[in-house]
C-alpha cells in the first residue's frame, strides 16, 4: 500500500471516530459518553481512539490544529505589499463568503452539545488562545525589537475572532441559520477591521507589509 493510500485511510478513520463521537455526545451527552462507547460504535479498539485523539474534547474538536493555526499562518503567508491586519481582513472575508464553520457558525446540535459542557466551554476558550499566541508569536518573529507590541497587535487581531465565533455560537444556539449568520459575521468583521486600521494607521512597528521580493 502507498504512503498516500494509507494516509488517507488514516484520516478516513480518524474522521469517522470523531463523526461517530460527535453523533453519540449529541445524542446522550459529552460526559455520559465513554471512549468505550465510541470505540464500540466504530469497530475499533479504545486505543486506536486514544491514539488518534489523546484528549477526549478533541474528538469534539477535531479541526482543532487547523483553527489554531489558522491566523498566524495567514500572517506568515500573506501576500506581497499587504499587511498582516489586511491579510487577515482578507481572509475572514473569504472565509464568511464561503461559509467556513470554523468562523463559529456550526449547527444547532453541535453548538448545543459544546454549551452544554463545561469541559467542552474550557477546552474551545485554550485553543482561542492558543490560536491569539500562535499569532502573537509570528508577529514576534517579524518585529523582533518590538515584542510587546507585537502581542498587542495579535490580542486585538485574534479578539475580532474570537469575539465574532461567540456570536456565531449564540446565534445559532438562537436558531439562526448558518446561511443568515455568514453574511452578520463578514459585515461585522470588516467593520472591526476598519476600525484597527484606522487605529494603526501609519503605525507599521507590527503591521509591516511583506516585500515584493519575498
Amino acid at each position: 500500500m502507498g504512503q498516500g493510500l494509507r494516509e488517507r485511510k488514516k484520516q478516513e478513520l480518524r474522521q469517522a471516530i470523531s463523526d461517530e463521537a460527535t453523533l453519540l455526545f449529541v445524542e446522550r451527552g459529552f460526559e455520559q459518553v465513554t471512549i468505550a462507547h465510541i470505540a464500540e460504535a466504530v469497530g475499533v479498539a479504545k486505543m486506536t481512539v486514544t491514539n488518534y485523539f489523546p484528549r477526549k474534547e478533541d474528538l469534539v474538536f477535531d479541526e482543532h490544529e487547523r483553527l489554531t493555526r489558522r491566523l498566524a499562518g495567514t500572517a506568515v503567508e500573506r501576500r506581497p505589499g499587504e499587511t498582516v491586519l489586511d491579510a487577515l481582513r482578507r481572509d475572514y472575508a473569504d472565509s464568511a463568503a464561503a461559509g467556513d464553520e470554523l468562523l463559529g457558525a456550526t449547527s444547532r446540535g453541535f453548538a448545543g452539545l459544546v454549551e452544554s459542557s463545561p469541559v467542552l466551554l474550557a477546552r474551545l476558550r485554550e485553543i482561542l488562545d492558543q490560536q491569539e499566541r500562535a499569532l502573537a508569536d509570528a508577529l514576534v518573529a517579524e518585529a523582533p525589537d518590538q515584542p510587546l507590541a507585537a502581542r498587542l497587535v495579535a490580542a486585538q487581531l485574534a479578539a475580532v475572532h474570537r469575539i465574532l465565533w461567540y456570536e456565531a455560537h449564540r446565534q445559532v444556539l438562537a436558531g439562526v441559520t448558518p446561511e443568515r449568520i455568514f453574511p452578520v459575521l463578514g459585515a461585522a468583521a470588516e467593520d472591526a477591521f476598519a476600525g484597527l486600521a484606522r487605529l494603526y494607521q501609519g503605525d507599521d512597528r507590527v503591521l509591516k507589509r511583506r516585500p515584493a521580493s519575498e
